[in-house]
């Protein structure tokens, strides 16, 4: 699996077969050029997530690549004249070779009076790769790699450690980051190191470029 993560939730996964993008929000930068996509994959609809004008040009610079998204989003998808699939928790779709299985459903809490919209997480080749999207849900599968939110209104440091140490993946690739500042970011990833599950490494790959995870 390469990894290559685009600032905060985005990040292009590759397997033997399959190059998936997922959450082109409006934070992340440098998968614009991107071409030969064959997903692209959208949690939720936040804007950091979804990013209509860049979901809209990377859909055009890739007319093969489906775009699969949560009911939500794909409503919007739709409204921009977009060919999508909606997906909900307990789906599983073949991506040019490459299986995702859809989990989770549920955005985690931000405030109890604030409105949210509903967040898949995708599990990649049976747990080769994990992205949750804004959620702390533990999947079934085992993770080999895992897509690591790291600061978020919804989500303290605690919280981030306790979900690394339930889904004990073998590599944290850490994503969601940019909520924090630059001491911050790299505060959460110190802890990130010492408080992890027994076994497992963080990999914080330089933005833009790719890691080889195997």
């Amino acid at each position: 699996m390469k990894v290559t993560h685009f600032r905060h939730s985005c990040v292009l996964l590759e397997t033997d077969s399959a190059r998936l993008l997922v959450d082109p929000g409006v934070w992340s930068t440098g998968m614009e050029d991107l071409r030969d996509l064959d997903a692209i994959l959208i949690t939720h609809s936040h804007l950091d997530h979804f990013d209509g004008d860049r979901l809209t040009a990377l859909a055009k610079g890739n007319p093969g690549a489906e775009l699969i998204a949560d009911p939500e989003s794909a409503g919007e998808a739709a409204k921009l004249g977009l060919d999508v699939r909606a997906v909900r928790p307990g789906d599983a779709v073949e991506l040019a070779g490459a299986v995702v299985d859809v989990v989770g459903g549920d955005h985690a809490v931000i405030h109890p009076e604030l409105p949210l919209p509903p967040n898949v997480g995708y599990v990649v080749d049976h747990g080769a790769f994990y992205h949750p999207g804004d959620s702390l849900f533990v999947p079934e599968q085992k993770i080999d790699v895992l897509g690591l939110p790291t600061g978020a209104p919804w989500l303290k440091l605690g919280e981030a450690v306790e979900f690394y140490r339930a889904v004990a993946p073998r590599v944290a690739v850490p994503i969601h980051e940019l909520t924090l500042s630059e001491a911050g970011i790299a505060m959460a990833y110190r802890r990130f190191d010492e408080l992890g599950p027994g076994g497992a490494r963080v990999e914080i790959p330089i933005a833009g470029t790719s890691i080889e995870l195997t």
